[in-house]
């Protein structure tokens, strides 16, 4: 099997009805915002050309908090998991020139446990990260309690993964926030790690288990989503964030042949999202290749469904170099 044909499909399968214990229709405004407000017409940062961004706002008090994020092949849907095991599905729509410019209808829905019943409680709906699979199931990574499930497509109920060893002796809030399913079918997951911390635990997947490597943040940053790129190597967000400066973003590239047991791994710089731009806590990523062969990134931030954050969604087309 080709594995690297098999990836588009994959994403497209994202959208088949997740296992879920409830499902509702939300209303959802969405606003577009520039890459900065101080200066609508930059659309430059780094690798990156800003194609679109907005803001999303409910009057349903159980939406945001969103860590991770699904971007269907052809960019037409996307699919968001929150920290409270609820996942956003919608549409996306585009301007004549490309640009992201709004969302449709839209549904949330509540991530089940293995018995089929509706995830509760901070311990047991924390997840922070989430991958599509090699055969077209779901793989979220939850916090707090440490653990990696599996939803098939069409199945009700989780299937338990066996995690890596050293979760186990992990803070509850340390854990995995970067899971990406690489193009050889592996996948690559990063723990957040503590601040004060740089070298954080990473793993890549084998037939057995896992092999434990290192994954490099900058100084003061953690890495918080990982995504896959139609090349092959692997952009990862990395998050700065005090009360003072407020929050900063790292977009880095790592090439997938650095991806190995042992391994010390870092990233290239792509971009750096910092104020005065529209920027906040961004844990979700995406990355597609287009209709019309460019590669775009989409990210989401989570409010952590607090009044004086956003969720915000933003597009970009990274450079041809």
């Amino acid at each position: 099997m080709n594995l690297r044909r098999l990836i588009p499909a994959l994403m497209l399968s994202l959208f088949l009805p997740l296992p879920q214990a409830s499902a509702e229709s939300i209303a959802v405004a969405a606003r577009q915002i520039p890459l900065t407000h101080a200066d609508p017409a930059l659309i430059d940062t780094g690798a990156l050309i800003f194609r679109g961004g907005l803001h999303l706002t409910s009057d349903d008090s159980r939406f945001g908090g969103f860590s991770g994020l699904g971007i269907s092949a052809d960019g037409s849907r996307m699919i968001s998991v929150s920290d409270t095991a609820l996942t956003y599905a919608t549409t996306l729509s585009y301007d004549k020139s490309g640009n992201l410019s709004g969302i449709g209808a839209g549904d949330l829905n509540v991530l089940a446990d293995p018995d089929g019943k509706p995830l509760t409680g901070k311990r047991w709906s924390d997840a922070e990260a989430m991958s599509p699979g090699v055969e077209g199931e779901i793989i979220i990574a939850f916090e707090r309690d440490h653990r990696l499930w599996r939803y098939d497509p069409g199945a009700l109920t989780p299937r338990i993964l066996k995690p890596p060893v050293e979760l186990a002796d992990m803070p509850g809030n340390h854990g995995i926030e970067s899971l990406t399913l690489l193009n050889d079918g592996r996948l690559l997951a990063i723990a957040e790690g503590r601040v004060d911390e740089p070298d954080k635990v990473a793993w890549v997947s084998n037939r057995g288990g896992w092999d434990v490597l290192t994954y490099h943040a900058e100084k003061g940053f953690r890495p918080t989503g990982a995504a896959t790129l139609p090349d092959g190597n692997v952009v990862v967000l990395e998050r700065f964030y005090t009360p003072r400066a407020g929050v900063r973003i790292k977009i880095k590239r790592i090439p997938v042949n650095a991806i190995e047991a042992a391994a010390g791994i870092r990233g290239s710089l792509l971009a750096t999202l910092a104020p005065p731009m529209n920027v906040d806590n961004f844990e979700g990523i995406e990355a597609i290749r287009g209709q019309d062969g460019k590669t775009y990134i989409y990210v989401i931030s989570d409010n952590n469904f607090n009044p004086e954050q956003r969720t915000l969604l933003l597009m970009f087309e990274l450079r041809a170099q």
